[in-house]
């Protein structure tokens, strides 16, 4: 249950990460704050910040509020010792971390610049990758649930 919430809580703040940078994209909130080097710009207004049509933020917005939802869902106390749960955060979260290696190595080797807060959304999505690797390992957990028997037919 412990991974479950600290996947949680890392998607909700990746998701914040990731909406600022959107709504950058968008064109709102003007110069995106990254201190002097100005390679968040450079970054944001490289060729490389769009795939597929869309700001590759909106692609960490999608990406962050799928594994809160699941994480999230596997909090009901009917998900805790469904192990499926766990192996699908494993693959959102292994989805996310190669999609932020390739979007690292643009930035290390073709853009030559470095975003901050890309580099604060990867880390993110590195740690939920390596804790939802840590929850395949983890024994099931069992409610403490009684499950009740009918009653037996006594003897009259």
């Amino acid at each position: 249950m412990r991974h479950r919430q600290a996947i949680a809580l890392l998607a909700l703040v990746g998701l914040f990460v990731a909406l600022y940078l959107w709504l950058h994209a968008l064109g709102f909130g003007g110069a995106i704050k990254c201190g002097a080097s100005g390679a968040c710009e450079t970054v944001q207004t490289s060729q490389w910040a769009v795939f597929l049509g869309l700001p590759v933020a909106c692609y960490g917005v999608v990406g962050y509020l799928a594994v809160l939802v699941v994480a999230l869902a596997s909090l009901r106390e009917a998900a805790l010792p469904q192990r499926h749960w766990n192996v699908m955060l494993v693959g959102l979260a292994s989805v996310g971390f190669l999609f932020t290696i390739y979007l690292t190595y643009l930035e290390l080797f073709v853009i030559h610049a470095i975003c901050r807060w890309c580099i604060g959304s990867g880390v993110i999505i590195t740690a939920i990758w390596i804790v939802s690797l840590l929850s395949l390992r983890s024994p099931a957990i069992h409610t403490d649930r009684a499950v009740s028997q009918p009653p037996r037919d006594r003897p009259a």
